[in-house]
This record gives C-alpha cells, sequence and structure tokens, in this order.
C-alpha cells in the first residue's frame, strides 16, 4: 500500500511540477523577449511619462501595447500583477517531488555504494546541503561583484566554475541518476531562491515607495533584472538535468560530470542566442549565430563521443535462453523489488505469466536502456543482460 500510495504521489506532484514550470518559464521567456524587443515610445505623452520602452504585438486575433517604465509609472494603478506564485508553486512541488521520489528512499535512489557508501541520513543531509550551499555561495559572489565594473563577466565566470565543482562533486557522492537530478534541484532552488529573496522584495520596496511619496531607488531595478537574466541562462540546464533520468548512457557513463558540464554549457548557449536574436533583428547586436553553433557543435561531439561501441556476443549465453534458464537471474536480481512484497511501481516479476505480461518493458529497461535494477543495485552483470536479449528476442516463450 505504501508504495502504491507514493506512485499517486508521485505521479500527481510531477504532473503539478510540470504545469507550473511551464507557466512559469513562460513568463520568464517571455518577459525576457519583451525586454529585448522594446524600442524607445515614440508618443510624447509616454516619454513625458517616463517609458522607456515600448512594443506592439499581435497574439489570437487582438493588438497588444506593452510599455516599460524607466523607474516607476507616474501612478500605481488600482490593479497590478505580481509574478511569484509561478515560481514558488514549482519550486514547492518540485521539492515535494524530490521528497516522494528521492528522500523517501535514499538506499535505492540516492546511494551507489560503488561510488560512495553513504549512510541514509547523511546522503539526505548531503543532498540537501547541495541546494543550501550552492545559493550562499552564488548569492555571495552576485552581492560582491554584480555591482562593480564588467561586474556581470565576473559573476558569470565565478558562477560557471561554480557549477563545474558543484557538478563534480555532486558525481563523485551520489549514484549518476540522482546526481544528474540535483544538480538541476540546486539551480532551480538558486531561481526561486532569486525570486523570492532579492526580484519580489526588491519590487515590493519600489511599491512602498511610490505608496509613501518617497523617490524609487532604481538599483532594486538593476538587481532584480540582474538576477531575472540568470534565471533565464538556468533554465535548460536544468530542464535537461530534470529530463536526464530517463536516459541512462548519460549519468551513467563513467565521464558523467563531464556530460553533465557540456549539455549544461550548450543549453546556457543556445539560450543566448535565443536571448540576442531580438536585440539583432532591432540592430542593437550581431547576428548571435555564434553561439547556437558552439551549443550545437558541444552537442554533436557528445553524440559522437557518447556512441555504442560494438558488442561482441557474450560467451556465456547460449545461442537461444529459455525462460528455465532466465528464472533464476529474474528471482536473485528482479524479485527482491518486483515481489508480492514490494512490487514496486505496480510490476510484480514472480511469476512466468508477469514476466511474459511485461516482456517489452523489462527489455527495454534492462537492456536497451539499461536503466534497472536501479543504480544496479542488485549486481546484473553484462552476461545476465544479455539472457535477458536473447530471450526477448527468441519470442519471450515462457511454458
Amino acid at each position: 500500500m505504501e508504495t502504491y500510495l507514493l506512485d499517486w504521489a508521485n505521479l500527481l506532484l510531477r504532473w503539478l511540477h510540470v504545469i507550473v514550470a511551464i507557466a512559469w518559464i513562460g513568463s520568464s521567456f517571455y518577459f525576457v523577449f519583451l525586454d529585448s524587443s522594446l524600442t524607445p515610445p515614440e508618443d510624447e505623452q509616454l516619454k513625458q511619462d517616463g517609458v522607456s520602452g515600448e512594443l506592439w504585438a499581435l497574439h489570437g486575433g487582438g493588438f497588444y501595447h506593452p510599455v516599460k517604465f524607466k523607474a516607476a509609472p507616474p501612478k500605481l494603478p488600482e490593479h497590478l500583477h505580481w509574478f511569484y506564485w509561478e515560481s514558488y508553486s514549482t519550486w514547492l512541488s518540485g521539492f515535494a517531488l524530490f521528497l516522494v521520489s528521492y528522500l523517501w528512499s535514499p538506499s535505492v535512489y540516492l546511494i551507489d555504494p560503488r561510488i560512495m557508501a553513504w549512510s541514509p541520513a547523511g546522503a539526505i543531509a548531503a543532498a540537501l546541503a547541495f541546494l543550501v550551499v550552492f545559493w550562499l555561495a552564488y548569492d555571495t559572489i552576485c552581492r560582491t561583484l554584480g555591482q562593480t565594473k564588467n561586474g556581470d563577466a565576473k559573476v558569470g565566470a565565478l558562477v560557471l566554475v561554480l557549477v563545474c565543482v558543484a557538478a563534480v562533486a555532486a558525481t563523485h557522492m551520489f549514484a549518476g541518476r540522482a546526481a544528474f537530478l540535483l544538480m538541476g534541484a540546486m539551480l532551480a532552488t538558486s531561481m526561486s531562491a532569486n525570486v523570492f529573496f532579492w526580484i519580489i522584495p526588491g519590487q515590493r520596496t519600489m511599491v512602498a515607495d511610490m505608496k509613501a511619496g518617497r523617490p524609487v531607488d532604481p538599483i532594486h531595478g538593476i538587481r532584480g533584472k540582474q538576477r531575472s537574466v540568470h534565471n533565464t541562462y538556468f533554465t535548460l540546464p536544468v530542464l535537461f538535468a530534470m529530463l536526464s533520468n530517463h536516459y541512462s548512457f548519460t549519468y551513467a557513463h563513467p565521464q558523467n560530470w563531464l556530460i553533465l558540464i557540456a549539455i549544461m554549457f550548450a543549453g546556457a548557449a543556445i539560450r543566448q542566442f535565443f536571448v540576442m536574436r531580438h536585440g539583432y533583428k532591432l540592430g542593437r547586436n550581431p547576428h548571435p549565430w555564434k553561439y547556437a553553433a558552439v551549443g550545437v557543435a558541444v552537442l554533436l561531439g557528445l553524440i559522437v563521443w557518447l556512441k555504442p561501441a560494438p558488442v561482441a556476443p557474450a560467451a556465456a549465453a547460449p545461442a537461444a535462453v529459455t525462460y528455465a534458464q532466465l528464472q533464476p537471474v529474474v528471482a536473485q536480481r528482479c524479485v527482491m523489488c518486483h515481489g508480492e512484497a514490494l512490487q514496486s511501481k505496480g510490476v510484480r516479476l514472480d511469476s512466468a505469466d508477469a514476466v511474459k505480461q511485461h516482456a517489452q518493458m523489462i527489455y527495454q529497461q534492462v537492456v536497451v536502456q539499461k536503466l534497472m535494477p536501479l543504480n544496479n543495485a542488485t549486481g546484473l552483470t553484462d552476461e545476465e543482460r544479455a539472457l535477458f536479449a536473447q530471450w526477448f528476442q527468441g519470442g519471450a516463450v515462457v511454458p
């Protein structure tokens, strides 16, 4: 019953997390586009009101005319929309999902004894520390260097180094699948913390100053904009990290830390292309194709590097495999998590009929993707995987 309820919690939280993440990323991408596409106002009244940029757009059969004020509008409107619940809901649902998927069963999901033989409590504490320590280090870098000369370049370089160090540390402390997801959670936590600790408080201060008739300090807008820009560059690396648990050829590779860094770098470079292309259309900067080219080149290089080597047939595996030959392997390697007592993911493999029913899934998970056993906790060998392959390719026959 516990496994069944956890599966439902996992499903519903994952659904919620995707929905609110789409809302957050969508609004983030839109406002980056908006800032990059604004042009100086032509209307004299807009100039007198302190408008620094405007945009005319057409969507859904209607015309839109958003404007941006240099500091603050002359008068606050009665209804002011705040963009923060998208961020908070994404983090809260993501952390809840991380709790029920990884922290609830650290021995299964977080710990790979071949990498580091943690205690469950130690693994949980270290995973949570990743989220907190990275944010503190990143925030310190932004606060101390963000407003100095060439501050953006300094912050960008140091954050890149920080991400690389974190990637190496995570992949040498946790199971590969958990390490990749933890890196995504770490960056996503910093994104939401930017909203919670800097962007929204700065905006609240601006609104409070306007209501009190005090001058609005532009530093709040500058800091908020800086953190918002950081968030947009974190987005594509975070999305890759969250999706990577479906592709074991990335996180199970001996140099998984390098793969993680390379793909995150490629994602940030490609995002830079999309950010700058709006400015290119307005003649503000050269065509940013070089950023996209670098990102695509890195991905193509990874595709070539990670291509599977030809595998010779396992000498230990006979030409034809019967269920009688496969059953002892299933009993030893699979039934521990997929038997009558546990039934992980609602799957039982303790009978011939059950194995036959899930034959296609077994082949995909065990042979093609090599996702199971999770973190290879039961020590399934390559020769045993070959037995599964030959049994399935021979028709998956059971008595």
